[in-house]
C-alpha cells in the first residue's frame, strides 16, 4: 500500500461536504452518495487515499443513520436487533458498555448516572464517554490557565475506544493517547443545572465531529476537582493566524470560517448557546486538517446566570453588554468578530483597553475597520452578523 497523505484525505472530505447542495441532496443518503462520488472523481488522490476517504465517510454515514434514525435496518447476527450501522451494531456496543457498568464508578451516583446515560446513547465506537480513573493519566503537565479553569496535558495510558471487534464482541482501545485535561472550578456546590450542562457538553461533543471531543470525566485526587478529558489539538485560531496569516489565501480564510460556522450550526441545532466564542477556543488539528469549537457549556462557572457576562469583551454582543440574555444571535455576533480576525490576522480591537468606555463604544456601534481587499460577499455577511439589532443578524437553524 502506498503512503496515504492524510492531510489531502481530510481536505478532500471537507471539500466534499462544502460542495453539497442541500436542495438537491436533501437527505443523508443522497448526501453520502454525492460525497462518495466527489471523492472518487478527485484526481489529486491516489487509489489508496480514495479508499481511506471512503472508509471515513462510511463511518460518518453510520453515525448519521443512527443520529437521524434513517436508513435500511439489518438484523444483527449477534444480538438479533434491527440496527442501522453497517460497520458495527450500535446495540451491541451499548450492551457491551452496559455489561461493564459494575466494573467502574466515579464514587458519585449522579456522575455515574450521567456517564451511563451518555453511554446508552453512543453512536459509534470512537465516541464513547467514560469515567477515566485519575491514575490512568500519566505525565500530567500544566499547560495554561483559562478564565475559569486550569488546563493540563496528559497521556491516557489505556486510551479511548476506537473500533468495534465484531468477532470478539468488544471495543478496542487506542493505547497511550494524548489528551487535554480541563479542571472545572467552583463545582463543589454543583447542582442539577451543572450536571445538565456537563451532559449537554458530553452529548454534543460526542455526536458532532466539529466539536472538540470530550472522552469523559476524571477527578483530581489532590484537590477533588472534576476534570474534563478532551481531545488534543495543535493550536488555537489566534496562534495559527499569528504564524500563518501572511500565507493564507482568501479561499483558505473562507474555509476556516465555513468550518467554524458549521460547528456552531450543530451547537445551535442542539438548542445550545456557546456564549464565549473567540479565537482562543477555536482549535486546529493538523492531523485532521480541521477546525473545532471547544469550551461548549463551560464559558462560566457552574452557578452562572445566563445574564452574567463571561468571556472576551471584543467578541461579546452589545445587547449582552447592557444586560440582556445570551441568545443564538449573540453567538452570531461573535462569529462576525472571528470573521474579521481571520481577514486581518489579529484579534479585534487589540490596541484598546478592555474597560467600561470600550464596552460602551461597542454598544454605541464601534466595529473594526474592514480590511482592504475583503470579498464583497464576505464583507456583507460580516456586517450583517455584527448588526447592533440582533433580529437583523442571520440564523443558522
Amino acid at each position: 500500500m502506498s503512503t496515504i497523505r492524510k492531510e489531502l484525505v481530510h481536505a478532500a472530505i471537507t471539500k466534499s461536504h462544502a460542495l453539497i447542495d442541500y436542495n438537491i441532496h436533501n437527505d443523508i443518503h443522497k448526501r453520502h452518495e454525492f460525497r462518495k462520488q466527489t471523492i472518487l472523481s478527485d484526481n489529486s488522490l491516489t487509489k489508496d487515499e480514495k479508499t481511506e476517504a471512503i472508509r471515513l465517510l462510511n463511518k460518518d454515514y453510520d453515525r448519521n443513520k443512527i443520529l437521524y434514525n434513517e436508513g435500511e435496518r439489518r438484523i444483527c447476527e449477534n444480538c438479533n436487533q434491527e440496527c442501522l450501522a453497517t460497520l458495527y451494531c450500535e446495540y451491541c456496543i451499548r450492551n457491551y458498555l452496559k455489561s461493564n457498568f459494575s466494573n467502574w464508578t466515579s464514587g458519585n451516583h449522579d456522575i455515574d448516572n450521567l456517564i451511563q446515560k451518555c453511554q446508552m446513547e453512543t453512536l459509534m465506537p470512537n465516541m464513547v464517554v467514560e469515567w477515566i480513573p485519575y491514575n490512568d493519566l500519566k505525565d500530567i503537565k500544566y499547560l495554561t490557565k483559562g478564565g475559569f479553569s486550569e488546563i493540563y496535558t496528559a497521556i491516557w495510558v489505556d486510551g479511548g475506544y476506537e473500533e468495534w471487534d465484531s468477532k470478539e464482541q468488544k471495543l478496542e482501545r487506542v493505547r497511550g493517547q494524548c489528551a487535554i485535561l480541563k479542571e472545572l472550578k467552583n463545582v463543589e456546590n454543583a447542582n442539577q443545572k451543572w450536571f445538565e450542562e456537563v451532559k449537554s457538553h458530553l452529548t454534543i461533543s460526542n455526536k458532532w465531529a466539529d466539536i472538540i471531543q470530550c472522552y469523559g470525566l476524571t477527578r483530581n485526587i489532590s484537590n477533588g476537582n472534576y476534570m474534563l478529558v478532551m481531545m488534543e489539538t495543535d493550536m488555537d485560531l489566534r496562534k495559527y493566524l499569528q504564524q500563518n496569516h501572511n500565507q493564507l489565501t482568501w479561499k483558505e480564510k473562507i474555509n476556516i470560517t465555513f468550518e467554524i460556522v458549521r460547528a456552531l450550526y450543530f451547537i445551535h441545532k442542539e438548542d445550545a448557546i456557546h456564549r464565549d466564542l473567540h479565537s482562543g477556543n477555536i482549535l486546529y488539528s493538523q492531523f485532521n486538517d480541521h477546525w473545532f469549537i471547544s469550551d461548549l457549556g463551560f464559558c462560566g462557572p457552574a452557578n452562572k446566570s445566563s445574564k452574567n457576562i463571561y468571556g472576551n469583551l471584543p467578541y461579546i454582543a452589545p445587547e449582552v453588554i447592557i444586560g440582556k440574555k445570551y441568545t443564538f444571535k449573540s453567538d452570531i455576533y461573535s462569529i462576525a468578530m472571528l470573521m474579521w480576525e481571520i481577514s486581518f490576522g489579529q484579534p479585534p480591537f487589540i490596541n484598546y483597553e478592555h474597560d467600561h468606555n470600550f464596552a460602551m463604544n461597542i454598544v454605541n456601534g464601534i466595529r473594526p475597520r474592514i480590511v482592504l481587499g475583503t470579498p464583497v460577499e464576505y464583507k456583507n455577511l460580516m456586517e450583517q452578523c455584527w448588526d447592533a439589532d440582533p433580529s437583523k443578524r442571520p440564523t443558522l437553524v
